[in-house]
């Protein structure tokens, strides 16, 4: 739509219809090749729509997953389906109650060749890294996960070894086994970006998955061919920064956040981080639905997988059976929406 100076507020500037168009043309290249990843998940993965949507947006926004759902309920499947797509490295690292730091981050190694020591770099130095069962590992194990998760580097030995981007954690839990598990302490769960909650599928979506299996296309993630190149996704994240959101819905995600610290049933509240990664994913998620411009229906649609694995409930509330997606939904009806 052509915009004119009759159209505008008195004494507004014009814009620069090339660059508008521009701006618009970068979100309708972006929205197609998320469409494509869409289309092609859809196949592999039957129903969890949603789901496959909060993926993509974790990979835009640049953030890390944790599935949690039971077993069989296509957990890994996702995470391997999302990788196969694009063109970028994977592992796979299934943590054990054995399992030892140098395992996942890599170890020093003497070569007597040289009498020096030289790094051989463990299987996390890939760009997406599932980590299947991340609860089954000790707290020594676990501990080794908060830099590279954070500031996506190795410290060992006084060197400091660089990720390559993109980089991309997506860990898989059960939440109801605990025989043989260790729980995530909060500093870990606070540096994922969504936790994901994979219930059951429908009556319909089972019969679906039956038919898949039975015409043998049950393996079709091997089938499929990368989409994304490493650069055309580093690139598709840049322009997620570009993406407007205004002031009043800023202010609506730190109301939300606040409210966490504040509320009578929380015993422990969402950090800062929790505010920047509403923001960040919400510009992601507006791309998703073609949009070059954050809504408030974007952040109250984020906030659950946003939140859910960052606050504590009082003791009481979790024994008269409350889960924290019940306080998030109470919670998000007493903030005020911004119209």
């Amino acid at each position: 739509m052509d915009i004119t100076n009759e159209h505008l507020a008195p004494g507004a500037a014009a814009p620069d219809n090339n660059e508008e168009l521009q701006a618009r043309t970068d979100i309708q290249t972006i929205s197609d090749a998320v469409a494509q990843l869409q289309a092609a998940m859809s196949k592999i993965i039957v129903g969890k729509t949603d789901i496959i949507d909060l993926i993509l947006v974790a990979i835009l926004a640049d953030g890390h997953i944790l599935l949690e759902g039971m077993p069989g309920v296509a957990k890994t499947l996702m995470a391997k389906t999302a990788a196969g797509l694009l063109d970028v490295a994977y592992n796979r690292i299934q943590f054990t109650p054995d399992l030892m730091p140098s395992d996942v981050l890599g170890t020093n190694i003497f070569n007597p060749a040289t009498a020096s020591f030289s790094f051989n770099k463990g299987p996390v130095f890939s760009n997406i890294v599932l980590i299947d069962e991340i609860n089954r590992a000790p707290a020594k194990t676990q501990a080794a996960l908060f830099e590279v998760m954070e500031e996506r580097q190795v410290s060992m030995d006084s060197a400091v070894y660089r990720l390559d981007a993109p980089f991309l954690i997506i860990g898989t839990q059960n939440p109801v086994e605990h025989e043989g598990t260790y729980r995530l302490p909060e500093a870990q769960l606070d540096r994922f970006l969504f936790k994901i909650s994979i219930g059951y599928p429908t009556a319909e979506e089972e019969l679906d998955i039956l038919r898949l299996h039975h015409n043998g296309k049950g393996s079709m993630a091997r089938l499929f061919k990368a989409i994304l190149t490493k650069e055309t996704l580093l690139e598709l994240r840049s322009r997620v920064h570009t993406i407007h959101i205004s002031d009043e819905i800023l202010e609506y995600i730190s109301r939300i956040v606040v409210a966490t610290r504040n509320h009578k049933d929380i015993f422990l509240g969402a950090s800062p981080r929790a505010s920047i990664a509403l923001m960040k994913t919400a510009k992601a998620y507006a791309i998703l639905q073609g949009r070059d411009f954050v809504i408030p229906e974007d952040i109250m649609y984020l906030a659950p997988p946003v939140l859910r694995h960052r606050i504590v409930l009082m003791p009481e509330k979790e024994m008269e059976g409350f889960m924290n997606d019940d306080i998030i939904a109470e919670l998000l009806k007493s903030v005020p929406v911004p119209r």
